[in-house]
């Protein structure tokens, strides 16, 4: 399916081929935009999706709105509510992204948005697949730096903010690399274009501190919850690029990407060249707490019944 039957847009169901604007609205109006990715998982006795973590995610939207200075007329719950009428219309019955997005409404002709300026909100969902790559992935370190918090702060999830990445991904594949790993201004690790990164290194867990130029991931918050509640320990701090040349496990943290192992960085190999045990351990934790199975953390799941789709 390429695209669902409807989308939220300010207030209403909007039949998917009806949801447009004027070309003059594009542009300038998507230098404020922000937005948010949420999975929804199908739980493990069919019956429920399982939102994760959607009040946490909403909380991020409405700050990148706040640091943008643009306005959001709907509130965290007319915007749950809306979530769940979405997802309940395109009859949702199996692992689905859902991406609210607020975007300054009507023709916007100046270069610089004006700051307090009104957003439409549309939020549009499609399916996805999960799975494990235990083979994992190649990354580079880019040359391209990662954008700073005194440029454009990588905390907001933006739209204009993902070109930095984009740039870093397109030298990536350049080089023969899946996907690359940014160093901030200070020329430490911070994080991929679209994910968190980690390491395991002499058992401990190492993920750059948030000051490090990185979003503040809600999978990495999740992440180094549930490895410190298994006993692991967890550390943020500055990280060295070669220190992942000396890592036993790397790997991708977030939403979309969920846990993606790193088996070679700038051609040489981490660990034994697959997903090392800390890796694994992590991704049986995180796909056993989002599908409800583990019990642990049920407030961070919000149900939406599958039966109520027909």
């Amino acid at each position: 399916m390429d695209s669902a039957e409807w989308i939220w847009r300010s207030g209403r169901l909007q039949p998917w081929g009806e949801a447009t604007i004027h070309v003059n609205a594009v542009g300038h109006a998507s230098v404020a935009a922000v937005f948010e990715g949420i999975k929804a998982y199908l739980a493990e006795d069919g019956e429920n999706l399982l939102l994760f973590r959607l009040e946490d995610h909403l909380d991020r939207l409405y700050a990148s709105a706040r640091i943008c200075r643009v306005e959001i007329p709907w509130t965290r719950d007319e915007l749950t509510a809306a979530i769940v009428e979405l997802m309940t219309a395109n009859k949702a019955s199996d692992d689905t992204y859902i991406r609210p997005w607020a975007f300054p409404e009507g023709v916007i002709r100046e270069q610089m948005v004006p700051a307090g300026v009104r957003c439409e909100v549309a939020i549009d969902s499609w399916p996805f697949q999960s799975g494990f790559k235990r083979e994992g992935c190649r990354a580079g370190v880019s040359s391209w730096l990662r954008i700073s918090d005194a440029i454009t702060p990588p905390r907001v999830k933006a739209f204009s903010n993902y070109h930095n990445g984009r740039l870093a991904l397109m030298e990536a594949r350049e080089n023969g690399h899946d996907w690359p790993i940014l160093l901030n201004d200070q020329h430490k690790v911070s994080e991929g274009p679209g994910a968190c990164i980690a390491m395991v290194r002499d058992g401990v867990v190492v993920t750059p501190a948030l000051s490090s130029g990185v979003l503040e991931s809600v999978t990495r918050s999740t992440a180094l919850t549930l490895l410190a509640e298994e006993g692991y320990e967890v550390e943020e701090r500055t990280v060295d690029r070669t220190e992942l040349y000396l890592a036993d496990e790397l790997f991708f943290l977030g939403t979309a990407w969920e846990v993606l192992p790193i088996t070679t960085v700038d051609g040489l190999q981490v660990g034994k060249g697959v997903a090392g045990p800390v890796t694994e351990h992590l991704y049986e934790l995180y796909f056993s707490l989002v599908r409800g199975r583990s019990g642990r953390h049920l407030s961070w799941l919000t149900p939406v019944p599958v039966k109520a789709h027909g």
